[in-house]
């Protein structure tokens, strides 16, 4: 698998399977990121913890997410992305972000680091 379909997983198959099954959360993030990976949104470092113990309560708040991928770079291990996160709430509440993401990619393909800024974007 070339880096950035790797990457387009991650972007895409992550927040899904993350969010939405009933697979043991530690064997989703680790699929996609190696044990050391941290991410730093908006200015607050989430490390692997902090990821794992967000996931339990997003599950039992979305009921659909999907993530359209407006931009998608790889450069060696170095990765930036465009992306909008739209999440469908059991509320039936309508949760869209925009996200720019730039972050390093570790050999086997795992995302390693990442630092995000968001922007909430209007409801569809």
């Amino acid at each position: 698998m070339s880096k950035i379909d790797r990457l387009m997983d991650i972007l895409v198959r992550y927040p899904q399977e993350a969010g939405l099954t009933d697979e043991e959360p530690a064997a989703v993030l680790d699929r996609y990121h190696t044990p050391d990976f941290e991410l730093i949104n908006d200015g607050v470092l989430l490390d692997r913890q902090r990821l794992l113990d967000h996931i339990t309560p997003t599950r039992k708040r979305v009921a659909a997410v999907r993530v359209e991928v407006d931009q998608a770079l790889v450069d060696g291990d170095q990765v930036a992305a465009r992306t909008r996160l739209v999440a469908q709430m059991r509320n039936g509440r309508t949760i869209a972000t925009e996200i720019y993401m730039f972050g390093e990619m570790a050999a086997d393909g795992r995302l390693r680091r990442a630092v995000q800024a968001t922007r909430a974007l209007p409801a569809e």
